[in-house]
């Protein structure tokens, strides 16, 4: 096995996934391997030592995976934002631009509190849609956004300058150039 150095190069790259001209990054690989998994969780954390963190929120799918782990190292709860339809009992609901339409997420309604900090986790940033609408969600009740945090940044699609705009810190372990 060669020797890892960055949580970068735990992250295959599968072409044409799942369609024709995009370079998939897959995280999967980084969560196979404890050593990997670990770091980037460390290293997800690390700008955060000492701050208050109410609560973590994951955002669909990946994002429950670093978003549980985080939250267990932080001794916080743990809140998923799921696609519409996946959550029993009541939610409020978010719609979003995908590159060709719309789609929905959705949170509990009582998942976080008014006044509560909330870190929020996934494994990509790509266009920013699905990170702005769980935050306008958690705005909906009342919580306040320390910072989004992220794996893999893909500059080009412009994600972080849209997160940014809205006044939200913004954390990515690496970068990836193209889609």
């Amino acid at each position: 096995m060669p020797p890892y150095k960055t949580v970068k190069d735990y992250i295959r790259t599968i072409p044409d996934f799942p369609h024709e001209g995009i370079m998939f990054r897959d995280v999967t690989t980084l969560f196979a391997d404890a050593r990997g998994f670990r770091m980037a969780i460390d290293q997800l954390l690390h700008p955060y030592a000492g701050m208050r963190i109410d609560k973590v929120v994951g955002l669909e799918a990946r994002g429950f995976i670093l978003g549980g782990a985080i939250a267990h190292q932080l001794s916080v709860g743990f809140v998923p934002i799921r696609k519409k339809g996946k959550l029993p009992g009541a939610t409020i609901e978010q719609a979003y631009q995908l590159e060709y339409g719309e789609a929905v997420m959705e949170m509990h309604d009582d998942a976080i509190e008014a006044g509560e900090v909330v870190l929020i986790v996934d494994d990509l940033l790509a266009t920013g849609g699905t990170a702005e609408a769980g935050i306008k969600l958690i705005e909906r009740l009342g919580g306040k956004i320390l910072s989004c945090a992220f794996v893999v940044d893909l500059p080009e699609l412009g994600g972080r300058r849209k997160l940014e705009a809205m006044g939200v810190d913004t954390h990515v372990l690496c970068e990836f150039e193209g889609s």
